[in-house]
């Protein structure tokens, strides 16, 4: 059985809630300052999608190796500036592994979000506590630059 694998971060991030989602609801954005995201294309969603779908290539590295994965991600929870939640659609007719990202948001003050990412992986592209490690490195990195992405001017 394999044990599913989740992170997750909470960081401040300057600007009004609007602006800051609009950051990450939609994941042609990611590219931009989560390196876990290597590349993302919209694409038809499916009768049964319940928002927008993408193709995304994940990539990572441990050491000198390097894994991608692509998988068709669909938007299937999206509150306005306060929550989206992305998960795995593959439209092949098999069994794939669970990926889940999920964000929230709660005004801190005026001008200062709260952003809770949560990233759940629920296959065995590495063992357990590789894949932890490495999740965990692309999130923080991600979450540092999503921060400087809002405080340049």
């Amino acid at each position: 059985m394999v044990e599913a694998v989740e992170v997750e971060r909470r960081v401040v991030v300057a600007g009004p809630r609007e602006e800051v989602f609009a950051l990450i609801d939609d994941l042609e954005r990611y590219p931009s300052w989560m390196d876990l995201v290597h590349d993302v294309e919209r694409v038809a969603g499916a009768a049964s999608d319940p928002g927008p779908a993408w193709e995304v290539e994940l990539q990572a590295r441990v050491g000198p190796f390097a894994r991608s994965k692509r998988l068709r991600m669909v938007r299937t929870l999206h509150d306005a500036a306060h929550a989206v939640v992305f998960e795995r659609s593959e439209i092949d007719g098999r069994r794939h592994a669970a990926w889940t990202l999920r964000a929230t948001l709660v005004d801190v003050d005026p001008d200062l979000v709260e952003v809770t990412m949560s990233l759940l992986y629920g296959g065995n592209l590495w063992t357990g506590a590789v894949l932890q490690r490495v999740l965990d490195d692309h999130v923080e990195r991600g979450a540092a630059a999503l921060v400087a992405l809002r405080s340049t001017p």
